[in-house]
């Protein structure tokens, strides 16, 4: 189904990303609402904290995991159905007003964990719905050739969030406490509304299939499983996909914090080594962003899974800090290059009808199984050592190179020029 909001944009010879008000509207929208939530998570563990005891807290702040990883598959149907740019605007008004309401009821009663668990079940379940239709909305607003640098773009996006996130909810809470942080979340989340209702569409193949059949909604999930399980492409992409961060979650993230504290650096020495990666990771989306495209991408998104492996199992063995942030910023170059780079892939070669099921199945790949590694790590860790769990888990996301490189159509993959 088209969105109609706005009426479509021509679809004349692509314009560069970079310079592209269309883009730069999604841009900015996108930004918004990413540091929104980066301000929405430091209120939430604040109140949260405030109001109960620290396992109380982590419980609430866990509560959006389940509705997001449940539901997401659900959002993918969702946004094929109605339209990526219809769901991520209501996807931004819910969870603005959702966030402004609470700031109200803790501005003028106090810190309760309920509403908060309300807030977080509210957001992961909104999520669901959000993620799948951000990832299949960039196709409709710049031509497939521009497709890889947007999704470069889009990695920046992140990033400078999740830098600029932080210490504004901190003045947030510092000016104001919760309620105050809450406010500016939900502030943030509002501009990105207008900036989604100015966009313009550009019409996709399939659109104008008005008197085609309706199916229900589970047809629709069971028919973009089947489509992407026979792609020659994205079939053994998202098994790569799975591999690589099933592999990578566990060691950058218990492992990081139980490697930095036996060496005695510290959590000032761990936020250097994070540090470390963000920027590596960084300049990869910098690089697509620039370049708008590189070559032979499935070979050098093998190529770079295999040597970002190698990095991680070598990371449990450097004995200096300054070593460690070395590594760390290698794995954060190599895995953001890999990462952006599949993540074009998928933009450019799935069918546009199918994008938003095909982006959910990523997300539940990376963001929904991922995450048990976690578990696993700090139990191995615990009964193994280090340098084995690194090592072990450096072989798993090495897998998925090996995947990428013995499979024929994703190893000559290409971005389209």
């Amino acid at each position: 189904m088209t969105d109609t909001l706005i009426p479509p944009a021509p679809d004349t010879e692509d314009r560069p990303a970079h310079r592209d008000p269309n883009v730069l509207r999604w841009l900015g929208a996108y930004t918004a609402s990413m540091l929104g939530d980066s301000v929405y998570y430091i209120a939430l563990s604040w109140a949260a904290v405030q109001a109960g005891t620290p396992a109380q807290a982590g419980v609430v702040m866990s509560v959006s995991a389940l509705p997001r990883a449940v539901l997401m598959l659900g959002g993918g149907v969702l946004a094929d159905r109605l339209g990526p740019r219809r769901v991520v605007i209501g996807s931004d008004t819910v969870r603005c007003a959702a966030v402004l309401a609470v700031a109200a009821l803790l501005f003028l009663t106090g810190p309760g964990l309920w509403p908060l668990a309300l807030l977080a079940l509210l957001f992961g379940t909104v999520d669901a719905v959000f993620m799948p239709a951000v990832g299949a909305l960039p196709a409709r607003i710049t031509g497939k050739g521009q497709l890889a640098r947007v999704q470069g773009m889009r990695g920046l996006a992140v990033r400078c969030a999740g830098v600029a996130g932080a210490p504004l909810g901190g003045l947030g809470v510092a000016l104001g406490g919760a309620p105050a942080a809450f406010a500016l979340a939900g502030l943030l989340i509002a501009v990105s509304v207008p900036l989604l209702i100015s966009l313009r569409l550009r019409p996709l193949p399939g659109d104008d299939r008005a008197g085609a059949p309706r199916t229900t909604a589970w047809a629709d999930l069971v028919g973009g499983l089947r489509y992407i399980r026979g792609h020659r492409v994205l079939a053994p992409l998202m098994l790569a996909i799975a591999l690589g961060d099933f592999g990578f979650v566990g060691p950058l993230n218990v492992g990081l914090t139980l490697l930095a504290d036996r060496r005695g650096w510290g959590a000032a020495g761990m936020g250097w080594v994070l540090a470390g990666f963000g920027a590596g990771a960084g300049a990869a989306s910098l690089l697509l962003a620039v370049r708008g495209r590189v070559p032979r991408a499935g070979l050098v998104a093998a190529w770079a899974i295999l040597a970002g492996s190698v990095a991680i199992g070598a990371l449990a063995y450097v004995p200096q800090l300054v070593g460690a942030v070395g590594v760390a910023l290698l794995i954060g170059l190599l895995a953001g290059l890999s990462g952006v780079l599949c993540g074009a892939m998928l933009q450019t070669l799935s069918d546009p009808a199918y994008l938003g099921r095909v982006t959910a199945v990523a997300s539940v790949v990376s963001l929904g199984l991922a995450p048990l590694s976690m578990p696993f790590a700090a139990a191995a860790i615990g009964a193994f050592g280090l340098g084995p769990v690194f090592v072990t888990s450096a072989a798993v996301c090495g897998l998925g190179g090996v995947v990428a490189l013995c499979v024929p159509g994703l190893r000559r993959a290409e971005l389209p020029r």
